[in-house]
Order: structure tokens, then sequence, then C-alpha cells
């Protein structure tokens, strides 16, 4: 009468296999379940935008911008595009705009020396607010706006304006043909610069 409790592993070549299969199997189960879950059509539901979307750049380089003629921002614009950062929440020790009690220190000194600590830098604050960009007439612009929202009653410097269009006078009748000899034919006769030739309709 044969042991019930005989093991039906009668060899080491059979111990082998018996624990060689039970990591493959398993394995085995694991993949063609991730394949079964994972194995699906992929993007066929997806329409055109959700498509861009999801493959557009993270950024973008913007080699220059278009700007406004230098020197021509406002005190706010220089606020909203450079002071702001510090002193709006006091970064660094920065006077936060309308803080009277911090601003009237500033204000007392005058405002030629107020303008050249901010064109020149001053403690944590570093040369034209970190813009060197700016004109020193935008610098001064920004902080007379800001000393004005504490109080002082300086005043801004004008902004440039926009060189107008020439007047046309009694003696400037000129005929077209004369105007286009003596300026526009300058580009329009040769198409410099991408302007549109004389004579092509196309154009």
């Amino acid at each position: 009468m044969s042991d019930q409790h005989e093991s039906p592993i009668k060899n080491w070549k059979q111990l082998v296999i018996v624990v060689a299969l039970a990591f493959v199997v398993p394995i085995a189960l694991i993949v063609l379940l991730s394949q079964l879950v994972t194995g699906g059509p992929k993007g066929k539901s997806d329409n055109d935008t959700d498509v861009i979307a999801r493959i557009k750049p993270v950024g973008q380089v913007v080699i220059a911008a278009p700007a406004g003629p230098k020197g021509a921002l406002t005190g706010e614009q220089v606020y909203q595009q450079v002071c702001k950062t510090c002193h709006e929440a006091g970064l660094a020790g920065a006077h936060k705009l309308g803080d009277q009690a911090a601003w009237a220190k500033v204000i007392a000194q005058g405002e030629k020396l107020t303008v050249e600590h901010a064109i020149k830098g001053i403690r944590a604050m570093p040369a034209k607010g970190g813009n060197p960009e700016l004109e020193d007439v935008e610098v001064q612009r920004g902080v007379v706006f800001m000393v004005n929202k504490a109080g002082a009653a300086w005043k801004e410097p004008a902004t440039t304006a926009v060189a107008a269009m020439p007047t046309v006078t009694a003696d400037s009748n000129r005929t077209g043909a004369q105007v286009v000899a003596a300026t526009c034919g300058k580009c329009h006769q040769t198409g410099e610069g991408g302007a549109p030739r004389i004579g092509d309709r196309a154009a």
C-alpha cells in the first residue's frame, strides 16, 4: 500500500520545473491581463482639438514683442509691468502701494533723490526695478505714480506723443503723381520692404 503523504516530486528535475512554473505562470497571467486592459484602440474617439491640446508644446519662444515708442509708458503702466511685483505685496522690504506711513520718509527726501535711487537701485531694489529697458523718464513716472498714491502731489512727466502726420497747407497742393514721385515711389516703385509695387493689381 502506497504512502498517502508521499510527495509527487520524485527528483530534483521535477522540483526545478515546479519552481520555474510557479514564477512563470503568474507573470504570464499578469502580462496577458495588462494587454487586455490597455490593448484597446487609442485616440480613435478623440477629436482634433483634444489631440492638439495634448501634443502642444509646453511653452513658446517669443523673439520680440511689438512695443510702443521708447519712453512712452505712463507711471501706472510702469507700476503694473515692473514695480507691482514687489510693491504690491511688500517683498524684500518694498513699501506697499498706498502705505502712507511707509512712504512718508521717501517723500520727505524729495523727488530728485527718490528717482535717482529708483534708477540706480538701492538696497534690495535693483536698478530700474530690474528692467534695464525702461527709460529714466519712465522710471520717474513710476515713482511719481507710487508716491502720489501715498499722499504726495508730485507732477508726473508728460508722456511722449506719437508724431502727428504733417498738415496739408495751401502751398502744398501737389498732384497724386507729384506725391508718389516725391515720397511713395521710394518703396512702391521697387517693392522695397514688401510694399505693393505700383501697377501690380494682384498685390
